[in-house]
């Protein structure tokens, strides 16, 4: 695995190695002890998830605060995401600002994003199926919402029109601005 430091301190784009031959492909996308000490923190995830979206779906900018803060690391195993991480930690040098890495099941790229981030991804493709590992559980009334179009964030996400953003009922009613937002 390469590991390619961002912008931003601590977030991390993971390049698998790919052993490609007539039979189809091998690559290894986690290994605990290589992962920690090149990122040079320890990570302990306890729980995978997966979710299946269509062309236009913008899932986030989501985080959850306090004790229940969530270490990411992300992936798309079917189609192709724009995948965003907004830092919110704000001692940072970097506080408020964001990354945006497109992940898809062609480059198998993988995107780290540490504890005090926001998180979100829109999907290029028809159909993508997206999986992520976290550190924390979830826990609803930790939740959080920024809106992802905020001005003070000023993310380029591919689709803009309405009509192309497809959002939950939930980031459509309960986003908060990045200025509301709780941060670290």
């Amino acid at each position: 695995m390469e590991y390619i430091k961002t912008k931003i301190e601590g977030v991390w784009i993971c390049e698998p190695r790919i052993f490609d031959d007539a039979r189809g492909y091998f690559m290894e996308t986690w290994h605990e002890e290589d992962f920690n000490k090149n990122i040079d923190q320890k990570v302990t995830f306890i729980q995978d998830n997966q979710s299946k979206s269509t062309k236009g779906v913008l899932r986030g900018l989501h985080y959850q605060r306090g004790e229940f803060s969530q270490a990411k690391l992300v992936r798309v195993l079917q189609g192709e995401v724009v995948d965003v991480a907004v830092d919110l930690r704000k001692d940072s040098p970097s506080f408020g600002q964001h990354i945006a890495v497109t992940l898809s099941e062609t480059n198998n790229r993988q995107l780290f994003i540490p504890r005090g981030f926001a998180h979100g991804f829109q999907v290029l493709s028809d159909v993508a199926v997206f999986t992520y590992k976290v550190d924390n559980i979830y826990a609803p009334q930790a939740e959080c919402s920024i809106r992802y179009n905020d001005p003070d964030l000023a993310i380029e996400w591919p689709f803009t029109n309405p009509e192309e953003v497809l959002l939950s009922e939930k980031d459509l009613n309960k986003a908060v601005a990045f200025k509301e937002a709780v941060v670290f």
